[in-house]
């Protein structure tokens, strides 16, 4: 649907509705429309108030009209992911046990989005629990793909990054611990990010200091992500980390020079991470653009040897303290993935413990060694391109069998494991016509400088301008 106001970024939505050359109301109408154009397809908003969201961008345009200070978000609609709780809204995380679960609170992201004005319209779809990076449930079923509708969206964060690509929305909130927010995002073409620790803070009752798991944006657009940043970055006095990076630094300009930047690449994470060939063939030729702009790329990485336990141990651990409850509760309600994440956590012993410790402390010297030596790691954002949407995870990856549903998502969770900022950005499409995402790591708390860089490729390369389309009965993407 070219031209119309769906197509539009955050940046130039929320101007055009403070230049009151379009209203909240309207641009809520465009929203609601579209969901009920390309919904039925993909399947990727699960809950709608449309009646409660016009009554929020009524508001929105009096605000406009009284000429009072406007928020930065002021106006746009946006659906929110399924397991960040919406107050009055049903939060299901997409699982049978949660069906009628009402929040009486908002999640801080969803707080902060709402207080930068956006008109909350419903919720996108997850995989039950967030557990694993393909978007299904026994509740609403599976999202899927606008640029093939018979693949996979990837997840948890799928219902937002189909949305999104969709042009339902243009930026949403989601969540990343194994790749969330950029798994999705290399699936179906658009930019997602994990800040650097709680840079987007995650109040919790049980574990305040939580580390792997992050709240981000996904967009269309970098710059975008900056906007939905400086709207939601700051401290929360319930979470203990020293905040380094303010919401005012993601105000500053994206425009930067990639001259000597050192860039060290690696197909395979230096440790054999099976990955798709024509994803590593495709990602190499990308990095000319890198070169064109004056970097200089090298195969390199850091030592991620023991970054898989590291990964395994403390997510086993989070989910055993989060969802351990649940599972007692209501196991069997719940998928078979969730329960054995549990249980395995559960089962930690106080020497695995210590011994992830270690590994983690290893883990960042390595890390500190390669970031003296470059200042960006590039890398495949997924090990597959979007797979059968029917299945529950890809039985292997490039010849390799898969162990656990968390094997072919090994390419996001191991630098899960760093801790460090990552982005997704689109960079193209295979020889079938599916999304392939480039995923760009930068040194702790250097986010801003990691979206100048992923910036600048994209402003190079503009693959996310190119919208999957209305054919017939399903989407396919529009010619570049």
């Amino acid at each position: 649907m070219p031209g119309t106001i769906g197509d539009l970024s955050a940046v130039e939505l929320t101007a055009a509705i403070r230049n009151k050359t379009i209203s909240a109301r309207e641009a809520l109408e465009d929203h609601l429309a579209r969901i009920a154009a390309v919904n039925p397809v993909i399947n990727a908003v699960v809950t709608l108030d449309a009646e409660g969201a016009r009554a929020i961008a009524l508001r929105a345009d009096q605000l406009t009209a009284s000429g009072g200070e406007l928020p930065p978000l002021h106006g746009l609609p946006m659906t929110h992911k399924d397991t960040n709780n919406t107050a009055g809204m049903r939060t299901t995380q997409g699982s049978l046990a949660l069906r009628d679960f009402v929040p009486a609170a908002d999640d801080l992201i969803v707080a902060r989005l709402k207080a930068a004005g956006v008109v909350t319209t419903g919720k996108s779809n997850v995989p039950e629990f967030g557990a694993g990076s393909h978007t299904f449930n026994e509740l609403f079923g599976t999202t899927t793909n606008p640029y093939a509708p018979g693949l996979s969206a990837g997840g948890s964060s799928g219902g937002v990054a189909a949305a999104v690509a969709a042009r339902i929305q243009s930026i949403g909130d989601g969540s990343d611990m194994g790749g969330s927010l950029r798994i999705p995002a290399s699936f179906c073409n658009v930019v997602g990010f994990r800040p650097s620790t709680a840079v987007i803070p995650m109040p919790s009752a049980t574990n305040a200091y939580a580390w792997l798991g992050r709240t981000g944006p996904m967009a269309r657009t970098v710059e975008d992500i900056a906007l939905f940043m400086s709207a939601t970055a700051g401290k929360d006095p319930r979470v203990p980390y020293p905040q380094v990076l303010a919401p005012e630094a993601f105000r500053a300009g994206l425009e930067t020079d990639m001259t000597g930047v050192r860039i060290g690449w690696s197909p395979d994470f230096g440790i054999g991470v099976p990955v798709e060939r024509e994803i590593i063939e495709h990602l190499e030729r990308q990095l000319a653009v890198f070169e064109d702009l004056g970097a200089i790329v090298e195969q390199a990485t850091p030592d991620f040897g023991e970054a898989d336990l590291v990964f395994g141990n403390t997510r086993a651990l989070d989910f055993a303290a989060g969802l351990g409850p649940v599972v007692e509760r209501s196991g069997h309600l719940i998928k078979p993935e969730v329960r054995w994440n549990v249980a395995k956590g559960q089962a930690l012993t106080a020497q695995d413990l210590i011994d992830t410790t270690a590994a983690r402390t290893r883990l960042e010297l390595g890390v500190q060694d390669f970031f003296g030596r470059f200042d960006l790691f590039a890398s495949p954002c997924t090990q597959v391109l979007p797979f059968d949407a029917s299945l529950r995870y890809p039985a292997e990856v490039a010849g390799v069998a898969s162990e656990t549903y968390l094997d072919w998502m090994r390419s996001a969770c191991l630098l899960s494991a760093t801790g460090l900022p990552v982005l997704s950005v689109p960079a193209g499409f295979s020889s079938s016509g599916l999304p392939i995402g480039l995923q760009l790591a930068g040194n702790h708390y250097t986010d801003v400088q990691l979206l100048r860089w992923g910036r600048a490729f994209e402003e190079r390369t503009r693959y996310a301008d190119v919208a999957p389309v209305l054919a017939g009965e399903g989407l396919s993407a529009a010619s570049a």
